[in-house]
């Protein structure tokens, strides 16, 4: 390994363990220098102390995460939009109103509004009309629309429930991920402690002539390996975070640390109550995605409802009310007469006849001015009535809708199926991962004794002159792979205990 570092690193390893004397002192140096900004830079010094001294646990990353995770909240508002649609169908189930209003200018011949006739006057006109519509029966197709949307808002809830626990799962991964690196980092440290320490011994019996200055240079090699050894640690863990940060959706350039719980601490089940059917079966009833594909399968088979209803008749109800205005209308009638009217003249001998009527008629013999208002009145109609409406052909649209609303519905249950036999995969895999992993572990804790030994027996023959540094150079560096290797094996079978706890639905936790 090579001995550089990094600016980053090496300027964070030159830091103070306590960051808060050095932050305040910062301080004090602007307050002599600028003391205009004094107030904004101890505002942003204390935060940044005091984010630096608060470390995150596990559960407030995860909630923290499944607050400002953006996929969250896409499922969130995705949710929030299936719930609108949801009430906008509850509400088409009302009959329907709807007012118009409009006014114009016509010139030319034309109709006149009020009384039907053409006329080649320039006129005003406006019109003013309210309509009510509603739905007397349509085989349940808006009852149907609002089951299935109901399924579909429901699903969406499951599916922000699910984002939430990718998240948390995501989260855990890459906690237990910088926990491991934080261990490593403390491996790291007592390893290049005891490489100093001999290499003091060492210079110690060089100097004196006891062992010749090649072990001392061997020493220093190993010395500079461990310490461009911590140094890699330190920058993993820094790069943990950062993944770890991603997922918060926190600023890479914020202060950030997290707890470290020993590894021994966290709870885990054990892996007799582990069992993969017995999780499995637990999984079905508690995962989001099966509770997903449960509800997509009901809202495809009422949408198949919706599509089969509209191949038959509907029954509807409709009425209005309508007024009109024109300005050419300048008198209304206001009084009626009943009889005998004249209704033409006939030319006999070359002379005029009068022709009435047969029968008694009604006509006006007296009128208003017709402004706006009394127009209003006078032109005011109503009406009701009922309508059928029969689909006979329309390109077998219809019919060819309700078949892919079935076949969606077998799709929908196929992939059920699917998801469900992935789960099962999944959780049998899991549970032999898990298996390996507490075997690898065990076998890795057989090892790392085994080596502790050897590098025990190996520097007390070295501290009495009877092996060569090299030689206990070896079974140091063996020591330390074994550490790695156990620390390794022991955080890998939590997290897949950890992750059969998730199937079977109690989450991620690192406490009791």
């Amino acid at each position: 390994m090579g001995m550089g570092c990094s600016t980053s690193a090496c300027f964070a390893a030159s830091l103070p363990v306590n960051p808060a004397p050095y932050y305040l002192s910062v301080f004090f140096v602007y307050f002599c220098q600028m003391k205009h900004t004094l107030l904004v830079l101890t505002a942003l010094g204390i935060t940044a102390v005091l984010h630096s001294q608060g470390k995150w646990s596990l559960e407030q990353c995860v909630e923290y995460a499944v607050e400002q995770n953006i996929s969250v909240k896409q499922a969130d508002v995705q949710a929030r939009i299936d719930r609108l649609t949801l009430d906008q169908s509850k509400a088409a189930l009302y009959p329907t109103a709807n007012m118009q209003h409009s006014a114009g200018y016509q010139f030319g011949r034309s109709i006149d509004p009020t009384s039907n006739q053409f006329t080649t006057n320039e006129i005003l006109f406006a019109n003013h009309s309210l309509n009510v519509n509603a739905d007397l029966f349509n085989w349940f197709r808006k009852r149907n629309t609002v089951a299935a949307n109901g399924f579909a808002y429901e699903a969406s809830v499951a599916k922000f429930d699910k984002a939430r626990n990718d998240v948390a799962l995501n989260v855990a991964n890459a906690y237990l991920a910088a926990l491991l690196s934080n261990e490593q980092i403390n491996v790291a440290a007592v390893q290049l402690e005891q490489s100093r320490e001999q290499r003091d011994n060492i210079k110690k019996q060089v100097l004196a002539g006891a062992l010749p200055e090649l072990n001392l240079a061997e020493m220093e090699t190993q010395l500079a390996s461990d310490s461009a050894t911590l140094i890699d640690t330190r920058a993993d863990y820094r790069l943990r975070l950062l993944q770890l940060q991603a997922l918060l959706n926190l600023d890479a350039a914020a202060v950030f640390d997290i707890q470290a719980p020993p590894v021994d601490s966290i709870p885990v089940e054990p892996l007799s109550d582990l069992e993969p059917a017995v999780v499995f079966n637990a999984a079905l009833v508690n995962l989001p995605q099966q509770k997903i594909n449960e509800l997509n399968v009901k809202a495809a088979a009422k949408n198949a409802l919706v599509a089969k209803a509209a191949m038959y008749p509907s029954l509807g109800f409709g009425g209005g009310l309508d007024a009109k205005y024109s300005n050419a209308q300048k008198l209304i009638p206001n009084a009626y007469k009943t009889g005998i009217v004249p209704i033409g003249i006939v030319l006999f001998n070359g002379t005029d006849y009068p022709v009435n009527s047969l029968a008694p008629q009604t006509y006006p013999v007296s009128f208003k001015k017709g402004n706006y208002f009394n127009q209003l009145s006078a032109n005011f109609s109503q009406n009701l009535g009922i309508g059928l409406s029969i689909p006979i052909f329309n390109g077998n649209q219809a019919r060819t809708n309700w078949k892919k609303a079935k076949l969606n519905v077998e799709s929908q249950e196929l992939l059920q199926e699917q998801d469900a036999q992935t789960l099962k995969q999944d959780i049998y895999q899991a549970h032999t991962n898990a298996v390996a992993a507490i075997e690898k572990y065990h076998a890795s804790r057989i090892a790392m004794a085994s080596a502790q030994k050897a590098y025990d027996f190996a520097r007390k023959r070295f501290d009495v002159g009877l092996l060569k540094p090299i030689d206990l150079i070896t079974n140091q560096n063996n020591l330390f792979r074994a550490k790695i290797n156990m620390l390794s094996a022991q955080y890998d079978y939590v997290f897949k205990l950890k992750l059969l706890e998730f199937y079977k639905g109690r989450g991620i936790k690192l406490h009791h």
